[in-house]
């Protein structure tokens, strides 16, 4: 299954801001070949064991017609998949014969470049998602023969949206979007702006861990808001370490975790606290992002180290979600030198996995010269990107 291709993931958002699905491609065409990515899938994302990995989580994933057949040989769900293929590759009755094979077997179907005026009208009727380019001029003429044809419960999806602004008029239009451009976007002006009080308390108790006080302390700062003390336990808890019992009070999650992995819980505790109206997608880009980047130094880092690749990963879009520049955000929070040479600048230890990581996040991204310069191969990174993404579809956010 060795290929040379980079895995790129992009999330759809619905018109009430909550990430529904994840679409995963080849970061660049003809990079790996067609039919390589469903054996990667199978590969990281089915345990013969646990079965499928990604919890409730759904994939919407790219295929050529000719790589149709291989579904049948996968044991993903097919209620966890819908299958992206383009409108103009199914053509004439073979083709809708094989949107309706898809449906009956469970798979959503998604039309790519769909239009009312040019693809078969016959695909309408099994098509759970049609999707079309946000940024072309005849989009309003697009959208209107779509809506017309499109099934009952049909959704339909724009990529190429650059602005919040422009989102939020697909959103009150009822459409999703597709968030590859959007997570470059600068944070809309109605945004979060500052700490709220609830981060203001996580920063308290991650300057104590840093500074590993005494357990007493920190119980007594987490008494103040016992909804912190909720949400801590129930991240750590869901995604289990296999120690046996639940962790229910800070005592017993140093004892068992320590300080420094306490530390990175209490890092995604303050990103998922924020009050913007945009945290949904920008906190799962967070914890996906941390998660991978620790995946990818644990083979090449200290343990501690790459449990900071996990904060640098959640803290890397804290000026997006507080609505400041990362330099006055960094002022607020008590972080090594390392990290915030990361953070501001994608240099020094941890930078450059972190810039890999987020590299995976866009189409056009530099992937392979980024893993070539930590001798990591693609598939070591695809492994862990997808590893990344079911880990955080598992947290009980």
């Amino acid at each position: 299954m060795s290929h040379s291709g980079f895995l790129v993931r992009t999330a759809l958002l619905d018109p009430s801001r909550k990430v529904v699905a994840h679409e995963v491609d080849w970061q660049r065409a003809g990079a790996a070949p067609a039919d390589a990515l469903l054996p990667l899938l199978n590969a990281a994302l089915h345990d013969e064991e646990k079965g499928w990995l990604m919890a409730d989580g759904h994939l919407v994933v790219p295929l050529a017609p000719s790589a149709l057949a291989a579904l049948a040989d996968t044991p993903l769900p097919p209620r966890g998949m819908t299958i992206a293929v383009g409108a103009d590759t199914l053509d004439g009755a073979d083709g809708a014969a094989l949107a309706d094979d898809l449906r009956r077997r469970g798979y959503g179907l998604a039309l790519r470049d769909a239009d009312g005026q040019t693809i078969n009208p016959a695909l309408f009727a099994h098509a759970t998602q049609l999707q079309l380019d946000g940024a072309t001029p005849e989009l309003p003429v697009r959208l209107k023969r779509v809506i017309q044809q499109r099934r009952a419960g049909a959704r339909i999806a724009l990529c190429n949206i650059g602005e919040w602004a422009h989102y939020e008029t697909c959103a009150k239009a009822g459409l999703d979007v597709y968030t590859q451009k959007l997570l470059r976007a600068a944070a809309p002006a109605q945004a979060a702006r500052g700490l709220n009080p609830a981060q203001a308390v996580i920063l308290q108790l991650m300057d104590l861990v840093t500074r590993n006080a005494d357990i007493r302390d920190i119980e007594a700062v987490l008494k103040r808001d016992p909804a912190i003390s909720y949400k801590l336990f129930r991240y750590i808890n869901s995604v289990g370490f296999g120690l046996g019992s639940e962790i229910h009070s800070i005592r017993h999650a140093v004892t068992m975790l320590g300080y420094s992995t306490l530390y990175r819980w209490l890092a995604l505790l303050l990103a998922t606290a924020s009050a913007s109206d945009y945290a949904a997608p920008l906190m799962k880009t967070a914890i996906i992002r941390g998660r991978f980047a620790e995946l990818l130094g644990v083979t090449l880092l200290p343990k501690n180290e790459a449990e900071n690749l996990f904060v640098a990963g959640m803290f890397s879009v804290l000026d997006r979600l507080l609505g400041q520049p990362m330099e006055e955000v960094l002022t607020q929070i008590p972080l090594s030198e390392a990290l915030c040479e990361a953070l501001l600048s994608r240099t020094g230890i941890y930078g450059p996995f972190l810039a890999l990581a987020e590299s995976c996040e866009q189409a056009d991204g530099a992937s392979a010269a980024l893993a070539d310069a930590l001798f990591l191969s693609a598939d070591q990174v695809n492994r862990a990107h997808l590893a990344a993404l079911a880990w955080a579809q598992n947290l009980k956010l």
